[in-house]
């Protein structure tokens, strides 16, 4: 019974901190993007990223806005993208559907949501949260920017 449970934790850490890849956008519209430079007054900036940690490197999981999709995110990357002021969901694939982040933006400002990967049942899950500016900044720039929809 330990070398079943053994072999089911291996299996299972091995599924979570694996290696993904996606699409990448050029350099020069990552140097762009990480200019934070304030949309004009008619849209809104929207920087969607995922982090270093290592919890689910392995895993991909697609992100959508007002249920378009945009990407598939994976360890270390973040997407820009405008929108129009006003209410949006913010989704992203988790274990057992989509997980959503409501937000209202302002015409002419940034926002940042952070996707992270926690423990789920069967495969890692994910879930957003909005997170302060300079904190989101300092993290995107260590960060590639992927290629969106």
């Amino acid at each position: 019974m330990k070398k079943i449970i053994s072999i089911l934790m291996l299996v299972s850490a091995l599924v979570l901190t694996g290696c993904a890849t996606v699409p990448m956008a050029s350099d020069a519209q990552d140097i762009q993007a990480k200019q934070f430079n304030s949309p004009n007054k008619k849209i809104s900036g929207l920087y969607i990223y995922r982090d270093g940690s290592i919890l689910g490197a392995g895993l991909k999981k697609n992100l959508y806005i007002d249920d378009k999709f945009i990407g598939e995110s994976a360890r270390n990357i973040y997407f820009y993208k405008t929108v129009k002021p006003g209410k949006h969901k913010i989704s992203t694939e988790s274990e057992f559907g989509n997980n959503d982040l409501y937000i209202t933006t302002q015409g002419g400002k940034n926002y940042f949501i952070r996707q992270y990967i926690r423990m789920g049942v069967f495969v890692g899950g994910a879930n957003l949260e909005q997170v302060e500016e300079e904190k989101a900044k300092a993290a995107i720039r260590k960060l590639k920017m992927a290629k969106s929809q």
